[in-house]
């Protein structure tokens, strides 16, 4: 069976996510201008880089390469097209991280926004041994509801499915699966939203 990810339209994902309601495509922009900024590395990759929200505030003389991985062919499409001052620099990559993490480049960072959720701490752990940064840096949300994660709209039924692959994510977990492969927080930053819900950026440094 296809992954959920793979059907759903980006423009009913972003849509929903900037909803006054919910606010995430807002508040993720703001906290991947600091993501990109905060390290020194020449090299970062994205994972579940969707339609590409945050690219704009990659710094041209910073970056070498910015890779940007999606399971989702038409997302990345998308990115290339809106990103198109980007190409000397950006590459995107149609990869599924539960089953070719192992195709992974180096990159000297890992930005993971909302990700883990969808594929586990195990498959996560995984994939960044084999991107091997120096830096990982992860935004997972915090539900004050288990019952309702996706947060109401009129774009709900979008998303259906991704009960089949979403894992409820805690901040100790989430440490704990980072130190078994040697990497130590070094950050813990909490964001707001409006509907009671919160992004938790977690950034962890190779020990």
């Amino acid at each position: 069976m296809s992954n959920p990810w793979e059907e759903i339209k980006l423009d009913d994902y972003e849509n929903h996510m900037s909803l006054d309601s919910v606010k995430q495509l807002q508040t993720m922009n703001a906290i991947m201008k600091s993501q990109f900024n905060d390290y020194p590395v020449d090299s970062v990759i994205v994972f579940g880089i969707a339609g590409g929200n945050g690219l704009e505030h990659v710094d041209r003389d910073k970056y070498r390469t910015v890779y940007g991985v999606d399971i989702n062919e038409e997302y990345l499409r998308v990115v290339e097209q809106r990103y198109a001052d980007l190409s000397d620099v950006l590459r995107c990559m149609n990869i599924d991280l539960i089953n070719e993490s192992d195709i992974l480049p180096h990159a000297g960072l890992v930005i993971a926004n909302l990700l883990i959720e969808y594929i586990g701490y195990d498959v996560f752990k995984d994939a960044v041994v084999n991107v091997d940064p120096d830096y990982v840096s992860c935004v997972i949300q915090i539900n004050t509801d288990t019952k309702q994660w996706v947060s109401d709209s009129p774009y709900l039924h979008s998303f259906d499915r991704l009960d089949e692959v979403h894992h409820q994510m805690e901040e100790s977990e989430l440490d704990a699966a980072m130190n078994e492969i040697n990497y130590k927080k070094i950050l813990s930053h909490k964001e707001p939203l409006p509907n009671g819900k919160a992004l938790l950026r977690l950034d962890y440094k190779k020990d």
